[in-house]
């Protein structure tokens, strides 16, 4: 028996039911009825098959971990890497886009016939320790990891067999590079691992072929694109397909709906991978799984559908810059703002660290990855697996976030201030308080002294004093409020 995901779903308990209770009526019988009504339902939905359609597609419902995951890290690492000046859109920059800077770069520091490809051998990660990876994006508070398998420059990160001699294992360190950090990830952490994966590559011929023909023909997608993404699935099982580089054609074009529903009806992952929505021309924001619609997206109010800020730690560049200033990188502050404002609305955060040619993090990246772990460490109740309130922003308060929960006989509400208050003294417009409210401060042994506002509306929380070392944390504070109204 098979179920459209858009059609027929909702009328399976109503079945079961009548079903079962016509075989067992008597009190006698309730156990195995409930057991039959069990066995058929498990059985109708392990039957349900995504059509290649997006109305089947995406009805999928979200894996429930993802939501409760909230924050990522993004990997952005490949042949760029090497260069390591302007972003990961060197070999773009140079020879498409003509970039003078990038130029000019090019010929004053390397020979007249020197080509983006002489860089794979100078990509040699010899001081990748996966492990050491894999713990210290866990310490960063992240439950979920992103590795680049392949960018636009087509380099594959695994030995692919649709590839040849442009990927990790036969040009360059001459290591599984994927497969190294999928098995730490696994082995030292609870995170869930995912992958990158470039649709398009800027200058591969086939590729421009079936472009010059207004992309009738699809030899690159049927050749490389498909074939790599199966390859991936299938060698590595991750839990996130991170899809990009679909911008220049539409989805029929890159077969996306068909990968798609294998994917969700028979792939090792169909039960717990998630995807993002970059399918083809047109599908941002509009179909897939997860929307991660633009670059850095982050639109400051609630969403109807589950979205991801993937956004980066330099302001521009997603991966390693060798000439990159100190004013180019997100403060402490600026990263929990986005992270915070992001979880408030409905939102995840993928925050990117760029690896160096050595397989290194530089140590500016690692100290932003250790304060966001230690900052999750005391707010995290307030982060990971809540939902949007009522509330977004505070109504009188600028720089104050709200978060949820939803328990067995009451709910949560988080309240994160991004400023300290003046006087030490909290003055919320939105929360409606009632003589059952109580308020504590993440990190902070005892509960809080509150008063409502005027009229009823607000609450005015007032923080004890608090030295430095008594202080929960340095930066966003975190107020747990229960018993509201609201």
């Amino acid at each position: 028996m098979t179920f459209s995901a858009a059609s027929e779903l909702h009328t399976v308990p109503e079945f079961t039911y009548h079903v079962t209770w016509s075989l067992f009526s008597s009190r006698e019988n309730k156990m195995a009825t409930y057991l039959v009504c069990f066995v058929l339902l498990f059985s109708i939905v392990n039957s349900l098959k995504y059509d290649p359609t997006w109305e089947s597609l995406d009805a999928r419902p979200l894996p429930g971990w993802y939501d409760e995951a909230k924050f990522g890290v993004f990997v952005n690492w490949g042949i760029y890497s090497v260069p390591a000046f302007s972003s990961e859109w060197f070999w773009w920059q140079w020879k498409g886009q003509k970039m003078p800077a990038v130029v000019d770069y090019m010929q004053k520091n390397y020979r007249p016939d020197f080509t983006y490809a002489d860089f794979a051998a100078m990509f040699t990660t010899e001081f990748f320790v996966p492990e050491e990876w894999a713990e210290m994006f866990q310490d960063s508070g992240a439950k979920y990891v992103v590795l680049s398998s392949k960018h636009h420059e087509g380099y594959t990160m695994w030995p692919s067999k649709y590839s040849f001699n442009w990927n990790s294992n036969a040009t360059g360190p001459n290591r599984d590079l994927v497969g190294e950090l999928a098995a730490a990830v696994r082995a030292k952490t609870q995170m869930k691992f995912g992958l990158y994966h470039s649709m398009f590559e800027w200058f591969n011929p086939v590729y421009l072929n079936d472009k010059d023909s207004g992309f009738k023909k699809q030899d690159f997608v049927r050749t490389k694109t498909m074939p790599e993404l199966y390859e991936l699935v299938n060698a590595y099982q991750p839990e996130v397909i991170w899809s990009d580089g679909d911008w220049e054609a539409n989805d029929t074009y890159w077969n996306s709906t068909n990968f798609l529903a294998w994917l969700y009806n028979e792939s090792p992952v169909k039960d717990t991978i998630v995807v993002n929505d970059r399918w083809g021309h047109g599908c941002p924001c509009k179909h897939g799984g997860f929307f991660s619609c633009t670059d850095r997206y982050n639109p400051g109010k609630l969403q109807k559908h589950k979205w991801e800020n993937a956004m980066t730690i330099d302001k521009f560049s997603w991966g390693f810059r060798r000439n990159a200033r100190i004013e180019d990188f997100l403060t402490i502050e600026q990263l929990l703002s986005q992270l915070i404002s992001t979880v408030s609305c409905g939102g995840n955060m993928l925050m990117s660290v760029g690896p160096t040619k050595y397989g290194t993090i530089s140590p500016l990246y690692q100290e932003r990855l250790r304060r966001m772990g230690q900052w999750l460490r005391v707010n995290g109740d307030g982060i990971y697996g809540t939902r949007p309130w009522v509330h977004q922003n505070d109504t009188v308060v600028k720089n104050v976030w709200y978060t949820m929960k939803k328990g067995a006989t009451e709910t949560d509400v988080y309240s994160i201030l991004l400023e300290w208050p003046d006087n030490n003294l909290v003055k919320l417009g939105a929360p409606i308080t009632s003589s059952d409210t109580t308020v504590t401060m993440l990190g902070y042994p005892d509960k809080l002294m509150w008063t409502a506002g005027a009229g009823g509306k607000g609450i005015n929380i007032q923080i004890p004093p608090l030295s430095v070392k008594t202080v929960p944390c340095k930066w966003a504070w975190t107020f747990k409020m229960t018993g509201l109204q609201n």
